[in-house]
């Protein structure tokens, strides 16, 4: 294992952490623990220590979660681990205080080394934070939490929104290969030396753990997900990756990452090339380059509809056969809240986006091409998993 230095919490913390959004019992957090799946997140939590894995990450939104770590983690010297709980910010201090007492219960741990504030998302949740802060704060001095961050997925300038407030030591984001725009943020961040810990980069980067063989040709001599890693890592602004695990085996792939971490640049940039000459072979080079240019977000497109997001699943479906990530993820639209927002494309001739797309280089295109989305995209409507 491959260790940085995690901004001002002076943490060195592994390359690779271990997410524990996938290897609970249920969403429900009050369902029984089955011995057997007890034992695979004991079989996971050991294997990640044997791989010099020492941080772990949970939230109070991941059902068991934080329950089934709480039985394993008091077993094992404090000094070693690097433990991460998140909760969402609340309008109600009370119930908010509750929510945190619950997951020292669960835990059964007497401090935390990583708060985050969970779901800093948009300019509400970040009210909701300044109406939480002074309490966490106070649970700093108090010893019972180490370092303060918050996890997002919101949209570049409510993450640089939120840094700016400059009470945060780290912050959880999303940016991978196929998905690079918040890199403003991670500017912003690096300015304020705060660790930068990377979401999904797995399956919201992609859904790499189920890819096509085109995807997988693209990438060789590296499995995608080694390449996204790379591609992550390679810049030094970036800490950690999330390895969201459902069993210990889970981890090994992610092993081939730290092998090659020291030659990254050198390893990513010809794949690098490889995928924007198949993305400009499969959809214009004029497209390529140049699609995301002045399109509106989603709160400014009539209908809400997500146009940067729907039209770049297509580009992925179309130049790297990413059929199935892009249908898990447009069927979110409509169906996420606040942490996946905006709407599909099934009520294109409902509206009138003539002004939507006036900024674009392809305006005339867009309308087609969001209905081509939908024909390729949708089916069965998804939803954000989130316990409470």
């Amino acid at each position: 294992m491959k260790y940085r230095r995690f901004g001002k919490t002076e943490l060195q913390i592994p390359v690779i952490s271990c997410g524990g959004m996938r290897f609970q019992e249920s969403w429900n957090s009050n369902d029984a623990i089955s011995g057997e799946s007890q034992q695979t997140v004991q079989g996971c939590v050991e294997h990640a220590l044997e791989l010099g894995i020492n941080h772990f990450e949970t939230a109070r939104g991941y059902g068991t979660s934080e329950e089934q770590l709480g039985r394993i983690l008091p077993q094992l010297p404090r000094e070693d681990l690097i433990v991460q709980t998140k909760v969402s910010p609340m309008a109600d201090l009370g119930r908010f205080v509750g929510t945190f007492e619950k997951c020292m219960r669960l835990l059964k741990l007497d401090h935390i080394d990583l708060f985050s504030f969970h779901g800093i998302n948009n300019g509400a949740c970040i009210e909701d934070t300044k109406h939480c802060l002074d309490t966490v704060l106070e649970w700093q001095r108090q010893g019972r939490i180490r370092h303060i961050g918050f996890s997002t997925h919101g949209g570049t300038q409510d993450i640089i929104n939120a840094i700016e407030m400059d009470c945060f030591d780290y912050l959880n984001m999303h940016w991978y290969y196929i998905f690079q725009d918040n890199w403003p943020a991670i500017e912003a961040a690096t300015k304020r030396d705060m660790g930068v810990f990377i979401i999904s980069p797995n399956d919201k980067g992609g859904k790499l753990y189920d890819v096509p063989d085109k995807l997988v040709g693209l990438t060789a001599p590296y499995h995608p997900m080694v390449f996204n890693g790379l591609f992550c890592l390679s810049h030094p602004e970036v800490h950690t990756l999330s390895c969201g695990v459902s069993k210990a085996s889970d981890f090994d792939l992610h092993m081939e990452t730290v092998e090659k971490l020291d030659d990254a640049a050198a390893t990513v940039q010809p794949i690098v090339e490889r995928l924007e000459s198949a993305m400009e072979d499969a959809l214009g080079v004029e497209w390529a380059r140049t699609w995301q240019e002045g399109l509106p977000d989603w709160n400014e497109t009539p209908g809400e509809i997500h146009v940067p997001w729907i039209l770049r699943l297509r580009n992925l479906a179309i130049a790297y056969d990413m059929t199935e990530y892009g249908k898990m993820r447009y069927n979110m639209l409509g169906n996420g809240g606040h942490w996946f927002p905006g709407n599909k494309a099934d009520k294109l001739d409902e509206l009138d986006l003539a002004s939507a797309f006036k900024r674009s280089p392809h305006a005339a295109k867009i309308p087609e091409y969001l209905a081509d989305a939908h024909i390729l995209l949708a089916g069965e409507a998804g939803k954000r998993l989130q316990a409470s």
